[in-house]
């Protein structure tokens, strides 16, 4: 720390042709942690990401509870961070079921994920479920941001039409919702929303110089780096490596979404298109967009985001680990113990991005601690047992130590039918956005912190 005084604010970009560059959370940017020579507090972020179909649940579930249990198989990838995850065992989604309304369990388990509401049986434009716990967040604490929220997925979705049993494709492709009626697109494309992140903010214009980019064959680094070596000289030591394994990280990542541009993923059993620009290994493509979530909350761009590896009732395949049938087809297994260890597969893939985004977290500094320390990420399906279609004891697990109001590295157990929907209050209590209820929830979950 210099202890001169700096011309730039916590909001200060580096900025050149159509590029605004955000910076991370630096010790040199915050007059009242230096003015007390202490290190600043990072703001808190909450992350929430769906998985569908459910799991299976004897290969998820640990054995025991407290300190110190034996990950199983679908959970072992997270083995670097065991210490950092809270598995909940119990949680249910009671508006995920029928409740009188027939067919569509996946359609309504992805409603229903962050709302806890009984979502509207139509495949009209009458569509309406409720706000879910990410957007109650946003409307919260978005001022204080580039963006309220970042809504990412890795399949594109249709919000009109019928997906499933009479529900609309809005419900079965988006979990986000800022009103009853109104969900919240997902961005599928790494290239539009790196773009979007390092824009300027005038969508024309950041296009136009994208392409001369394009032609020039430059890193949007190169456009910023003047402005970039201003800076240095004005930063302490240790803010000069954060803010040059930032810039490196930026670097990687740009190079990773251009080289997945103009590509597009060729997968039989699908009957969705992919658009240009996305990996052609799905693996990839949902490590790209864990990227985008790390670096807009690296930058505090936002502080909320949702993430669909995929939409409810995906069909996916999944050759990439020898699993080539589709997804939802295996997740009616008939308790076949050949399809079952086909979804064990595909539940410990998922698993593995996971892994990946949390250790990522964990490596990316952030005041005092790392980006891990100061989050919250929620991980889950609105399914249990795809081939049941059951809503209660719901895979669910949080990363993270929420600013130090959250002790992970635990398994607990809820009592049952404890809706989902306590949790996602206990969530909105730590992040300081506190509300009377939200969906069906009947209080706060306890447990979170010893």
């Amino acid at each position: 720390m210099t202890g001169r005084s700096l011309s730039f604010s916590r909001r200060h970009a580096l900025r050149g042709l159509g590029v605004s560059l955000t910076l991370p959370w630096l010790e040199s940017v915050c007059p009242v942690a230096r003015a007390a020579n202490m290190a600043p507090t990072p703001p808190q972020r909450i992350g929430f990401i769906f998985v569908p179909n459910g799991v299976h649940l004897p290969d998820w579930t640990p054995q025991t509870e407290g300190f110190g249990f034996q990950l199983p198989y679908i959970l072992d990838p997270l083995s670097s961070v065991q210490d950092d995850i809270l598995v909940i065992s119990g949680l249910t989604h009671d508006k995920g079921r029928a409740n009188g309304d027939g067919p569509g369990d996946h359609a309504r388990s992805a409603s229903v994920f962050l709302t806890g509401a009984q979502p509207r049986k139509t495949d009209g434009s009458n569509i309406r479920s409720g706000v879910s716990v990410d957007q109650v967040a946003a409307q919260a604490a978005g001022k204080a941001t580039r963006f309220a929220s970042l809504e990412l997925g890795c399949e594109q979705g249709r919000t009109a039409g019928g997906c499933d049993s009479g529900y609309s494709c809005a419900y079965s492709s988006n979990v986000a919702w800022s009103s009853k009626s109104t969900p919240v697109g997902k961005e599928t494309n790494p290239r539009f929303v790196f773009d979007r992140l390092f824009g300027d903010g005038n969508s024309k214009a950041t296009g136009d110089n994208q392409q001369r980019r394009d032609v020039l064959k430059k890193s949007i680094l190169d456009f910023i780096a003047e402005d970039a070596r201003r800076l240095q000289k004005q930063l302490g030591q240790n803010d000069k490596r954060k803010l040059e394994e930032y810039l490196n990280g930026v670097r990687e990542v740009e190079r990773r979404v251009e080289g997945a541009a103009g590509q597009s993923e060729i997968v039989s059993d699908i009957d969705y298109p992919v658009p240009s620009g996305i990996p052609n290994d799905y693996g990839e493509h949902i490590r790209l967009m864990c990227d985008m979530m790390i670096l807009a909350f690296q930058t505090d761009s936002t502080r909320i985001a949702t993430f669909m590896f995929a939409n409810a009732a995906s069909n996916r395949s999944y050759r990439q680990i020898d699993v080539p049938d589709g997804h939802h087809d295996l997740s009616h297994h008939g308790e076949d113990a050949t399809k079952l260890s086909k979804i064990r597969s595909i539940n410990r893939f998922h698993v593995d991005q996971l892994s990946y985004l949390l250790q990522k977290m964990k490596a990316t500094p952030d005041g005092d601690g790392n980006l891990l320390d100061n989050s919250t990420i929620c991980y889950g399906s609105g399914i249990s047992d795809g081939n049941r279609h059951n809503n209660e004891n719901l895979p669910i697990l949080i990363a993270g130590h929420g600013g130090g109001t959250v002790d992970p590295g635990r398994h607990i157990r809820v009592p049952e039918e404890t809706p989902v929907c306590n949790l996602f209050m206990s969530i909105l209590d730590r992040f300081g956005a506190p509300v009377d209820f939200i969906g069906d929830s009947t209080g706060k979950l306890s447990g979170l912190q010893i």
